[in-house]
């Protein structure tokens, strides 16, 4: 489940993946999602397009790779760790709505399709009308682009009545919306990386202590099933 495969013959310039969404919901909304068990790619109408006209256009997307049946609490609460295989993750719920903030180290594949399928399910439970943004792309801070650049490599709409990607469509909410978990994510790098610099005498370090700060990951996640 957790742990990067790495590609090499796509035009990427950086090894950092990140899917970020915001959807709004209840709390008992986003409770009854971390015990939905992932759905298959078919949850997403048009899954055979999802690189079409952004940075890896015809690239053909390999959803064998998505761990299906799986409930993301299942899933995600391994990634919260001291060995997370290059993830660094902020997962919780706030302010009436799911954030997620998924970065990977490498194409993680597993992960990254696996996250899609379930953020789709999410869609499903979304207290507006309106579908939500799933944004999908490769940059070495692991910051946002802009919502004009032709970087991306894939956006996805999750709602209510179900999920497609597209790219068509303006950004510009979806990233403003985003910028108080991409802020999250900095700020969990920042104290991560001071952690790497102060490790005790006897190499015990507080990384797990860290990723599982209720800041970055909801205690809901982290809990047995």
């Amino acid at each position: 489940m957790v742990g990067a495969v790495e590609i090499d013959e796509e035009p990427v310039v950086s090894d950092t993946f990140v899917i970020a969404a915001r959807i709004p919901m209840g709390r008992e909304a986003f409770e009854r999602w971390l015990e939905t068990p992932a759905p298959g790619p078919e949850s997403i109408d048009n899954h055979g397009a999802m690189y079409d006209r952004w940075f890896w256009d015809g690239k053909a997307p390999d959803w064998r790779q998505a761990e299906e049946g799986m409930t993301p609490r299942e899933y995600f609460a391994d990634c919260f760790g001291e060995d997370t295989g290059g993830l660094t993750y902020v997962l919780r719920y706030r302010a009436g709505a799911l954030e997620a903030y998924l970065m990977h180290f490498g194409f993680c594949e597993a992960n990254i399709y696996t996250a899609l399928v379930m953020l789709a399910a999410a869609g499903r439970l979304s207290s507006e009308m309106a579908p939500s943004a799933v944004l999908f792309w490769a940059e070495t801070s692991g910051a946002m682009f802009a919502a004009d650049s032709d970087g991306w490599l894939a956006t996805l709409l999750v709602g209510v009545d179900g999920a497609r990607f597209a790219a068509d469509i303006d950004l510009t909410a979806a990233i403003a919306q985003l910028r108080t978990a991409e802020a999250s994510y900095f700020d969990l790098l920042v104290r991560l990386a001071e952690v790497e610099e102060s490790v005790d005498a006897d190499g015990e370090s507080s990384f797990a202590a860290i990723a599982r700060d209720p800041r970055y990951v909801d205690a809901a996640v982290l809990a047995e099933s």
